[in-house]
């Protein structure tokens, strides 16, 4: 049910009737605000994110209404005019306030620019918009022939088969989702821009990346001056990879590499070309239960405190049964349901590389909501200093994790392995690398960009997706794909995290500034193959970063960090051992699709 504006207007004049009586100095009346509004918040995150989980989690009808429902309270209270009006009023005496208290203050109104009840009508349209488009992706079912196939077994099949033709007919069954989530993506995208202009905001991108205090066209630009310098590599890597899959395919070598030619189904990443460093084989007979456990050992190890006992009651870590009939959602996610110490994941673990890599991941999210989960961080500032460092602390921890010692260390690999350090290397260049920053700083961020900040018309949304896709990523489609498809909607972040993808590219910049950092500094070691296991000044590093929250600006917190601006430098540096390499194996080669 959602409550009335008078009912706020009442708390907030109860709240500050002694304020005015007393003629308390502006601080004063900012503090009894945010007093109510941070106790408010916390309670009202806690139903909506229960609610959200069990959506998430358990895809029913009752599970959907009550999430609408819950969603709709949190709006009520985030976005009621009383609230965005006594927020606005307090900020035009900003230079009267603590910065603790703006930085509050500003995310007051970034909050309530996601649902404004100054129009309740658009924000009960969007939440009820925003239920649905999650039921589809949530629920819906892949098939191969007519046959039910997960999310898993397309991805194993992808990673495994040689037979380009139940290669393409697989990838193409990956792809029907998105004919389900056009018509609900293209409502979302009306109701999206509609809340954020409410609040003043020209569209939904650009609200997003205020979070970062930047514009659209200076995040696109970032994003573009990030592939400018990492482009020579990549196009190296991009004539090695189509040469070697054509090789592996008995085919003639492509301009631009078919899309169903990669493991990943959107060419996010581009992992299983390199046999000597495929881990695979190790894995066998290892269990879901010690790929978790291991990654919560990795953060103990650096003298973090065990996960709550909750997370293990209240995670929901594992595939669900063959024979089952419930449905969830087959991303990986981790989840901070109470702003306190109610912290779980959800995942579909199995005993492989890729999952270890991302348990290690959304550990990484975990422990930084246990990180600033204290009495100094207001609730409305248990967030990341910006959304890259949470995904970049995970991308951290995933980086550190498929270290040749550390994998040792654990016994996954044998104390005599020998590596090829450079079949590693290029292996992590292939996988949660280069490529990936063509397409998050490329075709995501640019095609979101379109939709929202520039809306594209629906009917072109397909052709420009894969433009961008053949332009920054150098691949193609086994066949044409017409505008009945929206193959962007196949990505679970378009549906339920829109405009945020820039973020992953801004995190793999500031992981590998952590890790050049730690290397470099704490462990004295190369950092391709240094070992954090165990090292607690690694973890104490790490704490004093997380510990902040975002109660101090994100570039300072960077800076006083490592003494850097962002700056893909520390990631060129990573991989430059493999440039010369490359060439050398380019060698009277054409560089490129151009």
């Amino acid at each position: 049910m959602l409550l009335p504006r008078s009912f706020f207007a009442a708390l907030l004049a109860v709240a500050f009737s002694g304020a005015a009586q007393a003629a308390s100095p502006i601080q004063d009346r900012a503090d009894r605000f945010l007093s109510l509004v941070n106790a408010s918040y916390q309670a009202l995150s806690t139903v909506n994110n229960e609610a959200q989980w069990n959506a998430d989690t358990d895809v029913t009808p009752a599970h959907d209404a009550a999430a609408e429902t819950a969603g709709k309270a949190y709006a009520a209270f985030n976005g009621n005019p009383a609230v965005i009006t006594e927020a606005k009023d307090l900020l035009t005496h900003r230079s009267e306030l603590t910065d603790l208290t703006v930085r509050q203050l500003d995310h007051v109104l970034l909050n309530a620019a996601e649902g404004p009840m100054t129009n309740p009508k658009l924000v009960a349209d969007r939440i009820a918009a925003e239920t649905a488009q999650a039921s589809v992706l949530n629920s819906f079912e892949f098939k191969l022939h007519g046959k039910p196939i997960t999310a898993n077994a397309i991805d194993d099949t992808l990673s495994s088969s040689t037979d380009l033709a139940e290669r393409q007919a697989v990838w193409e069954a990956s792809k029907e989702s998105g004919k389900a989530l056009k018509a609900g993506l293209i409502n979302l995208r009306g109701l999206r821009n509609g809340v954020a202009q409410e609040m003043g905001y020209h569209d939904y991108f650009t609200l997003q990346v205020a979070a970062y205090g930047m514009t659209t066209d200076e995040m696109v630009r970032l994003n573009e001056d990030f592939m400018h310098v990492l482009q020579p590599l990549y196009l190296q890597l991009h004539t090695w990879v189509k040469y070697k899959l054509a090789e592996k395919y008995h085919q003639p070598v492509p301009k631009l590499i078919p899309a169903h030619w990669l493991d990943n189904r959107w060419a996010q990443n581009w992992t299983g070309i390199v046999d000597a460093a495929s881990l695979d084989a190790y894995f066998k007979g290892r269990t879901p239960q010690f790929v978790i456990k291991s990654a919560e050992q990795f953060y103990t190890g650096l003298g973090f405190a065990p996960l709550p006992a909750s997370f293990w009651v209240k995670s929901d870590l594992y595939p669900v049964p063959a024979g089952s009939t419930r449905k969830k959602n087959t991303h990986a996610s981790c989840w901070h349901v109470d702003l306190n110490t109610d912290i779980r994941s959800l995942q579909s673990i199995e005993p492989n590389p890729e999952w270890f890599e991302t348990a290690h991941h959304e550990l990484g999210h975990g422990y930084y909501f246990m990180s600033y989960s204290r009495p100094e961080v207001p609730y409305l500032l248990r967030t990341g200093a910006n959304p890259a460092f949470h995904e970049g602390f995970g991308e951290l921890i995933a980086l550190a994790s498929s270290q040749v010692p550390y994998l040792k260390s654990l016994g996954v690999l044998p104390a005599d392995f020998k590596p090829d350090e450079r079949a590693f290397l290029l292996d992590n260049a292939l996988g949660a690398g280069i490529p990936f920053m063509y397409w998050s700083s490329g075709v995501m961020t640019h095609w979101e960009a379109d939709i929202y900040a520039h809306n594209l018309p629906a009917d072109q949304w397909n052709a420009r997706w894969w433009h961008y896709v053949r332009e920054f990523q150098g691949v193609e489609p086994p066949a044409e794909r017409g505008e009945e498809w929206c193959d962007a909607a196949t990505k679970t972040h378009i549906n339920d995290t829109p405009a945020y993808y820039y973020s992953y590219a801004i995190a793999e910049v500031f992981k590998h500034q952590l890790h050049a950092y730690i290397a470099k500094n704490i462990l004295h070691q190369p950092p391709q193959s240094c070992n954090y296991a165990n090292n607690q000044q690694v973890g104490d590093f790490l704490r004093s970063i997380m510990v902040k929250g975002a109660t101090e600006d994100w570039r300072q917190v960077l800076k006083d960090a490592t003494g850097e601006e962002l700056s893909t430098e520390a990631m060129l540096a990573y991989y430059q051992p493999l440039m010369s390499w490359l060439q050398e194996q380019n060698k009277g080669r054409p560089i490129g699709w151009q």
